[in-house]
């Protein structure tokens, strides 16, 4: 068991790191339509490419962070029935639903999708639209966003079992930490202090 722990923090890991920088992906998408809007409006000219490639930076986030978010334990749920429930049931439907539903489900798509973008990378498909992108890009998203939504998914399951036996705290629980602005303030906060505590001693 402690060697699939350490494969779950490994997982954890690796989406963890994918989450911290696939969100620029969005800034790109909105520096794009941004720049897309004035050239269209000052230069009288535009192309699908600008569309297409906010739509491919979209699909990416939304596919690629799939896992991350499973991580951070931010997917939508009913608790209306789920939050009566003692701890060990809850974890028990976690378990029964990563095992019977997650898994099934992404190994499904993965089943689809690897052969669908492997036909785009081999038949170098285009857009239909005039000026429009290659496809392949956004076709591998799938594969990868739900390769690593089902790796996450291994993970939890491996960490709703090791806490079932008795070997970790919780795996529910939401570790919350400081956003950037929260950080930011403390770095002034604290930048403040020690120059009050300067102010004193040449006082």
């Amino acid at each position: 068991m402690q060697a699939l722990l350490r494969l779950s923090r490994g997982i954890d890991g690796l989406n963890a790191w994918v989450g911290k920088y696939v969100i620029w992906l969005i800034l790109a998408a909105t520096v794009i339509s941004g720049v897309n809007a004035v050239v269209r409006k000052v230069l009288h000219t535009s192309s699908n490419a600008f569309l297409e490639v906010q739509w491919y930076f979209f699909a990416a986030s939304f596919l690629l962070a799939a896992g991350y978010t499973l991580l951070e334990k931010e997917h939508v749920k009913v608790d209306v029935i789920n939050a009566r429930l003692s701890l060990r049931t809850r974890v028990w439907i976690d378990v029964l639903g990563f095992a019977l539903f997650l898994t099934p489900m992404c190994a499904l798509v993965l089943y689809y999708g690897v052969p669908f973008f492997l036909q785009a990378w081999n038949t170098g498909e285009m857009s239909s639209n005039a000026g429009g992108l290659i496809r392949w890009p956004v076709y591998l998203m799938m594969p990868l966003g739900f390769g690593l939504l089902l790796l996450q998914g291994l993970s939890e399951l491996i960490k709703r079992i090791a806490f079932l036996m008795g070997l970790i705290d919780d795996p529910t629980v939401k570790i919350l930490e400081k956003t950037p602005e929260e950080e930011l303030a403390e770095v002034i906060r604290k930048a403040e202090e020690e120059a009050a505590r300067n102010a004193a001693k040449s006082a």
